[in-house]
């Protein structure tokens, strides 16, 4: 006799409370064992799979893709015991599946095994050997996605092609966008053919499907007696203007926009900038890379010097490097640079942060910030890799803009912007030549140091920008 047990949304830890779901990496009816990815979510944080404690046999799963759930909401129900039953013979790929849990509902505190194959639990015998979850009385009655008796749903009448389709679970779409549109224009998502890769829907999918339907409808309501191809075209006037798209500010983005507007209301921030002639820089890095060989090691970036050069201000103007505790009144300034980077993945702005940058190299730091980079484009930082940031680098040159006045990430005292490395006229030597210029800003927080502090610590960057060998003493 199986057992069915509930698997809820657990903490995700650094104070989260809510998560997306993103893509279901199960379907109602696969076989999952202890540990095994069950649900993609998108938290306010990172990107980040969800494993479910239990193994056996997936009975129901609880809200749609795109949708928002709470920490203690039902994910999915899971029958326990129910792979013996699920081979002829009791002798299942499953069957040495143990029926407890692992116990573990921390996101990424699994047992490392490897995942089960998913395979797929006829219908009728999972439904003659499991039990509906129980939900206590006391909470509401989730609506899961699927029946725990896995009844086949009916066949679609047709898409807006008049195509039939009966496909049941998740649908090929990667964006929340997408997803989003198609629940505001009424468009089923199972019932269209993605013509990106894979059968990827793509936004362009859901447009056409918008506009078929709406020349539909105006057809079924023209009169039938209405000389349509006789008659000139009409012009309304003052016809309505296209709704307005409202997109929630939940994820990644709701989390950026907190920080920054909290940023904006408690920090008192003030931005000194400066240019410098970044050629000798640029003229070290070719030669850190030249020297290295064809098989010496991963390349210099500039964005690792610039960080190397930060941690090395840092160290004579540790004012910058601290924080306000506004509840004691106190300034705090910190033992350790913990360097953040912003990066812009297609999620939103994340700023990952490499861990005790004072004690690394500019090798070290381009190796750690091209790591962490990597894990930020594919979605996979975790919110640990996302936090305890002490110093900011924004490198928005890399958008081809000279200058910016970026936004203090809260709670740090400063931020360092980096413009585009571009030539330009140049006074060099007393004479006019050609450069590669950068434009380099400095927000700071100015309850934790004065424009003195500041214009000294931006004036020690610039010159180590303009001559490299500055940095020798510190190294």
């Amino acid at each position: 006799m199986a057992q069915v047990l509930e698997f809820k949304l657990p903490d995700l830890g650094e104070g989260l409370t809510e998560a997306e779901i993103v893509r279901w990496l199960v379907e109602v009816g696969d076989v999952v064992s202890i540990d095994q990815p069950v649900v993609e979510v998108e938290t306010a944080k990172a990107m980040v799979e969800v494993p479910c404690p239990y193994g056996g046999v997936v009975t129901a799963r609880f809200g749609e893709e795109g949708s928002e759930l709470p920490v203690g909401a039902p994910l999915l129900t899971v029958a326990v015991g129910a792979t013996e039953a699920s081979s002829p013979g009791g002798d299942g790929a499953a069957a040495d599946e143990p029926s407890g849990g692992s116990g573990n509902v921390l996101v990424g505190y699994g047992t490392g095994a490897p995942a089960a194959r998913r395979r797929r639990i006829r219908p009728e015998r999972v439904g003659a050997n499991t039990a509906p979850a129980t939900v206590p009385a006391s909470a509401p009655v989730p609506v899961p996605v699927a029946a725990s008796t896995l009844a086949p749903a009916p066949v679609p009448v047709g898409d807006v092609s008049g195509r039939v389709d009966g496909r049941q679970g998740p649908v090929a779409v990667v964006s929340p966008l997408v997803r989003r549109l198609a629940r505001q224009h009424d468009i089923d998502l199972r019932r269209l053919t993605g013509s990106g890769p894979d059968g990827l829907i793509l936004r362009a999918d859901v447009d056409s499907a918008i506009r078929h339907a709406g020349e539909a409808t105006e057809a079924e309501t023209r009169p039938a007696a209405e000389p349509v191809a006789a008659e000139a075209p009409t012009v309304h006037v003052g016809s309505a203007a296209p709704a307005a798209e409202r997109i929630p500010l939940r994820g990644v983005r709701g989390a950026v926009a907190d920080k920054l507007s909290r940023s904006r209301s408690e920090i008192p921030d003030a931005t000194c900038w400066v240019d410098a002639d970044a050629t000798e820089l640029m003229a070290a890095r070719a030669a850190m890379n030249a020297a290295s060989g064809p098989s010496g090691g991963p390349k210099v970036s500039v964005l690792a010097l610039l960080a190397r050069i930060c941690t090395a201000a840092l160290a004579r103007y540790p004012e910058l490097n601290s924080t306000v505790d506004t509840a004691a009144r106190e300034i705090v300034r910190l033992p350790g640079v913990h360097l953040g980077f912003a990066a812009q993945t297609e999620r939103g702005l994340v700023v990952p942060v490499v861990r005790d940058a004072h004690t690394r190299n500019a090798e070290s730091i381009g190796a750690e910030i091209a790591r962490l980079t990597e894990l930020a484009r594919t979605g996979k930082l975790s919110p640990a890799q996302l936090t305890g940031g002490t110093f900011t680098l924004n490198n928005y040159g890399v958008f081809g803009v000279d200058g910016s006045t970026p936004i203090i990430n809260h709670p740090e005292a400063a931020m360092l912007g980096v413009g585009r490395i571009m030539p330009k006229p140049w006074v060099h030597n007393g004479e006019l030549a050609v450069r590669q210029v950068v434009q380099l800003s400095l927000t700071f927080d100015h309850r934790v140091c004065d424009g003195g502090t500041a214009g000294g610590f931006l004036r020690y960057v610039a010159d180590c920008v303009e001559q490299p060998a500055v940095l020798l003493r510190t190294l």
